[in-house]
């Protein structure tokens, strides 16, 4: 988790900085398959998030839609979207840092938990969060980050609050 928020982090360099990274690892060795990067400013398509974007190249990679015997890593929990999309991908475990809860105070979320989409469905995938939770919500809260939350407008950066 610690390398995915540095590999995150490095999105700050840049004129569309974003605190949403992904990697998928094989569950057994930890070896990276894939990573990226929420791209929805930047690519203007809304589906754009990083867990999606890491499951489309990933599967790409791989030459299939099945993830089984990968873990995906997100700096923050999936939405809603993101998390039946790792359902159907078949993916082992979703690991999340920060929580919907903390991206909400700055952006728009769907404010569903991955596990509450886990248990409404019949596919098994474990969920486990708030791992590093502190290091992976420093993201959210870097003033370059705060600066493109206002730019987005989809939430004040400063309290959280509704425009």
């Amino acid at each position: 988790m610690t390398e995915l928020v540095r590999y995150t982090a490095r999105s700050f360099r840049t004129p569309q900085p974003v605190p949403f990274g992904a990697a998928i690892v094989d569950t057994e060795s930890g070896e990276l398959l894939y990573r990226a990067r929420n791209a929805v400013m930047r690519e203007n398509d809304p589906s754009s998030h990083a867990e999606l974007r890491t499951v489309r190249l990933a599967s790409k990679k791989l030459g299939k839609p099945s993830l089984k015997g990968y873990t995906l890593y997100s700096t923050c929990e999936p939405c809603a979207m993101c998390m039946a999309n790792a359902l159907w991908a078949d993916l082992d475990r979703v690991v999340y840092g920060a929580t919907i809860e903390d991206a909400n105070r700055h952006c728009n979320q769907i404010q569903i938990p991955a596990g509450e989409i886990v248990r409404r469905s019949d596919m098994e995938c474990v969920v486990e969060g708030e791992v590093l939770r502190d290091l992976c919500y420093k993201l959210f809260t870097d003033p370059r980050m705060l600066n493109a939350f206002i730019l987005w407008g989809t939430r004040r950066a400063t309290n959280g609050k509704q425009d």
